[in-house]
């Protein structure tokens, strides 16, 4: 596109016809105030008027092209602001010298009389001045308009306090007043720089820091709280939603400018304040270079990759450049999804094949190593819903405890360089069948690094993982949208969580780090009450718990704790890696003579004979409490009832 294609881009003739004709009238207008003024008189002596007469046209013409280059009529004049004046000023000014020398240097060849130099600049000022005013009243004319509609339609129209007065704070001021879809009026902001306090955004009142937010909440009338904060630590924005969560106000957020500009996809559009801010957890950097060492040019499986943890391994991988990306799972439907959306991403820069099969059939997870030759594995695939597995206690085994050994035994068979197991911290003392079988999966691990000839093995373990499928946040925001209640088992019932990135990362850099054999535990921050994630929840959507939404405890379901534990008592004190979110803890000793016989007794017995699988996971996992009493065995309900 060429420079006068560009220059008259986006120019509406409608719309420019009456541009033209104002500017023409100001322009006429300055220059002849300007020798009104020059001369302190309304009428010209007849050699100024002839002067004026033959020089206007022309000068006009020269202003005119000038405003056009500057790109003048590109804007619409209701939305004028402070760059639409600095280019107003380039332009008079360029106009204002072209017409200097003009007059100056082509007046002896027309014979005509040259201006007196003082009515240059007063036109030069005066010009400047009509054209700012031209577009300011058409923008302030806008302006009450769009109040007056604000006024008629208050009821439809939420109150809206702005916390973060930066840049991104003010575009969503700006953008309310002007969008009357919006359907927000910004009527207070907050921001902590103590300079900024008492000062307006936009014409909005900066009202002072976030300690006020409550007090100013009630004051204002506020309906909305949107957060507009795009430098803030993770701490400090926990803290402001804390404080903005107890006012009852909606809170809504927008993202920060660098992510919208970034290469993380990121809507522009405002939307629900996510419960994972609560956290306060700081955004986790990896080790690029160690990473990389291990993934960059590799086939990269793994399995259970169309779920939670596994589809967003997959999304992490893919950054690192891999030669191939195999997604092995047993649902089509979330692994169809996840090959639609790096499709989408990534087109024909990365080489994604998804496979359909089970974990648990040995002979197809050997076929897929054996035709993909895949150089890490990482295994995700498990059954991991506490209750149901309590019911189920077969498939927990051979699904988890069988699919782990199929996939580690195969790895080793066909030299897989590395295998990381996806642990959980219910394998720490267990009291359930899930996470009994998968502290069983660890033991398998570690087995597998002593005797391997090929793969270096290692797990990774970890606790809950917020907007996982199944996990809590999902159920409890279904239960919301029901008008409540929420349901919460027991109110001292507490949990560590992390977020599904997060998880995915630590897990990557955890491969990264592994030489055979080690158990990588992740730093889950600070245990969070179930409860207190309940009210905040609620919070969050706008109600008040116990007001508007109950919250009611149901007690605690099979085989639930009250609380996690992320390492055994026997595994002493985790060793420091040189991440600050990962440790190692210590190899637990166990009967590895035994250790294959007991899995074949175990093999045998699941799904046929319950009450003795059970009894083996016991001998297998000593810390193994769950299902002790066997009068109120749960896998015996199960054996009666044939499932």
């Amino acid at each position: 596109m060429n420079k006068s294609n560009r220059v008259f881009r986006n120019i509406s003739l409608k719309s420019l016809i009456p541009q033209l004709v104002v500017d023409c009238l100001s322009i006429f207008l300055g220059y002849w105030l300007a020798f009104v003024i020059r001369f302190d008189s309304f009428k010209l002596e007849p050699y100024n008027q002839e002067t004026f007469q033959f020089w206007i046209p022309w000068i006009i013409l020269v202003h005119i092209v000038c405003f056009f280059i500057a790109r003048f009529y590109n804007t619409r004049w209701e939305y004028c602001s402070i760059d639409e004046i600095f280019e107003i000023f380039l332009g008079t000014t360029v106009a204002a010298v072209l017409c200097f020398l003009l007059v100056r240097y082509l007046s002896p060849v027309f014979y005509v009389r040259q201006f007196w130099r003082g009515v240059y600049v007063i036109a030069y000022v005066l010009i400047f001045g009509f054209v700012c005013v031209t577009r300011i009243s058409v923008r302030f004319a806008y302006r009450l308009r769009r109040s007056h509609q604000s006024g008629r339609m208050s009821e439809e129209f939420k109150r809206v306090m702005i916390v973060g007065a930066g840049e991104m704070g003010s575009m969503i001021i700006k953008d309310m007043k002007n969008a009357p879809e919006s359907k927000g009026v910004p009527v207070i902001a907050i921001d902590d720089n103590p300079k900024k306090r008492g000062t307006r955004i936009n014409g909005v009142k900066i009202a002072g820091g976030r300690a006020l937010i409550p007090r100013i909440a009630a004051r204002y009338n506020i309906d909305v709280i949107l957060l507009a904060m795009s430098s803030v630590s993770a701490k400090d924005k926990q803290e402001i939603v804390h404080i903005c969560a107890s006012t009852g106000c909606e809170l809504k957020t927008t993202p920060a400018l660098y992510e919208i500009l970034g290469d993380k996809p990121a809507s522009m559009q405002v939307h629900d304040v996510d419960i994972t801010d609560l956290l306060g957890r700081d955004e986790i950097h990896l080790n690029t270079e160690e990473i990389s060492g291990y993934l960059e040019g590799k086939t990269i499986m793994v399995t259970g990759g169309g779920g939670s943890i596994g589809s967003e391994l997959c999304r992490q991988i893919a950054h690192f450049k891999p030669r191939r990306i195999i997604v092995f799972d047993i649902y089509e439907n979330n692994a169809y999804d996840l090959q639609n959306e790096m499709k989408i991403k990534y087109g024909d820069k990365l080489d994604l094949k998804v496979v359909i099969g089970s974990v648990r059939e040995k002979a197809r997870v050997e076929h897929v190593m054996r035709v993909y030759r895949p150089d890490v594995v990482f295994h995700a695939a498990a059954h991991k819903h506490v209750p149901l597995m309590e019911l189920s206690p077969g498939e927990a085994v051979k699904n988890n405890v069988f699919g782990t050994l199929n996939v580690a035994q195969s790895c080793d068979e066909y030299g897989v360089k590395r295998m990381v197991l996806i642990s959980t911290d219910k394998a720490v003392n267990p009291t359930n069948i899930m996470g009994a079988t998968k502290r069983i999966c660890e033991l398998i691990i570690q087995y597998m690094s002593r005797h391997s000839k090929h793969t270096e093995y290692a797990a990774v373990r970890f606790g809950n993982v917020l907007g996982s499928s199944g996990s809590v946040i999902p159920l409890f925001k279904r239960q919301i949208a029901a008008g409540g209640p929420v349901t919460v088992t027991h109110p001292d019932i507490i949990r560590y969580f992390m977020t599904i990135p997060e998880a995915a990362r630590l897990v990557i850099q955890a491969g990264g780090m592994a030489h055979g054999g080690e158990i990588f535990v992740l730093d889950m921050g600070q245990p969070v009450k179930i409860v207190d994630l309940a009210r905040n929840l609620i919070r969050l959507s706008g109600y008040e718990p116990d007001v508007d939404i109950r919250i009611t405890f149901t007690g605690l379901r099979p085989g639930e704790k009250l609380y996690e534990e992320l390492l055994l008592d026997a595994e002493g004190k985790c060793e420091k890696t040189n991440h600050d979110l990962i440790y190692i803890g210590s190899p637990i000793q166990f009967n590895e003579a035994s250790f294959l016989t007991d899995l074949d007794e175990l093999r045998a017995a699941a799904g046929v004979d319950n009450t003795k699988m059970v009894e083996i996971v016991h001998r297998i996992v000593p810390t193994y409490s769950g299902h002790a009493d066997k009068s109120d065995l749960l896998a015996v309900e199960a054996d009666k009832e044939g499932v």
